[in-house]
């Protein structure tokens, strides 16, 4: 299996004998964050790009459920609450697949660090969790292959629900899980649906080799703690880029500026 040939013809392979991006030969690097909703594990995969962006490193960023191919009906589907357990993975699977055609794959060809919120593990979770069988769900995914790094985000269920309502005032539909009927409280809901959730992502985290973190702690030292780690297995220096990125027009001098040393102003 070399150059990106992902395909095996087991559809549920375990972990053991899929093999990550490194391992096939790729030029590029994926890291993976997951964690519950209100985990902040978004927060920190931002933290990651900004901090890569100014190490002068080749970065792309893709999130879960972004395809511009499916995400207008998924955003449909879900306010009209039309989505069946089997339908929402199908959807999101089909999101998966055409992000990572046309842009995962290219980008880590070309040599890139590629950061992704949610991987998956996402689907492992969830979808298990809203009762599609474990092996059909992953032979949905059989295609893809592993990350170099995966974090996973582990945060208290309490402390992850103050993180999401501090934010906003409710919880959302599916995010609470209602659609399963867990209880007619969405708070209830919630700790109900995202326990179950994070019963799968800890089962997984051997298998698929988390690296997990207290997602509990104050964001810088997570943050610190992700840099730490990321720099000691991936040789951030091959990444960089041959010239700096350009500044942005608003701030770029012109001739006459440079020759006159007047200040540039917006």
């Amino acid at each position: 299996m070399t150059g990106g040939d992902l395909r095996d013809n087991d559809p549920t392979r375990p972990a053991r004998i899929m093999k990550t991006f490194a391992e096939l030969n790729f030029p590029g690097r994926l890291i993976a964050v997951e964690g519950l909703d209100g985990s902040g594990k978004s927060t920190q995969i931002y933290l990651l790009k900004r901090w890569l962006e100014a190490e002068g490193i080749k970065v792309y960023f893709s999130e879960w459920n972004s395809s511009e191919l499916v995400k207008s009906a998924t955003s449909k589907g879900k306010k009209r609450e039309l989505l069946t357990p089997t339908t929402f993975s199908l959807i999101h699977a089909t999101d998966f697949a055409d992000r990572y055609e046309r842009h995962l794959l290219p980008l880590l060809r070309a040599g890139y660090v590629v950061l992704c919120d949610r991987y998956i593990f996402t689907a492992f979770a969830r979808d298990v969790t809203r009762g599609c069988p474990p092996d059909w769900v992953r032979g949905l995914y059989n295609f893809a292959a592993l990350p170099d790094l995966t974090f996973f985000f582990k945060a208290d269920l309490e402390v992850s629900l103050q993180r999401i309502l501090d934010g906003r005032p409710k919880l959302k539909f599916f995010e609470a899980g209602m659609d399963l009927r867990l209880s007619t409280d969405p708070y209830e809901s919630f700790r109900i649906f995202q326990g179950r959730i994070l019963e799968q992502y800890m089962a997984m985290s051997g298998e698929f080799k988390f690296m997990v973190m207290d997602a509990n702690q104050h964001v810088e030292k997570q943050q610190v703690l992700v840099r730490k780690l990321i720099a000691e297995k991936i040789d951030l220096k091959k990444f960089k880029r041959r010239s700096p990125l350009p500044l942005p027009p608003a701030v770029q001098p012109d001739a006459k500026t440079v020759e006159t040393g007047e200040e540039v102003t917006s």
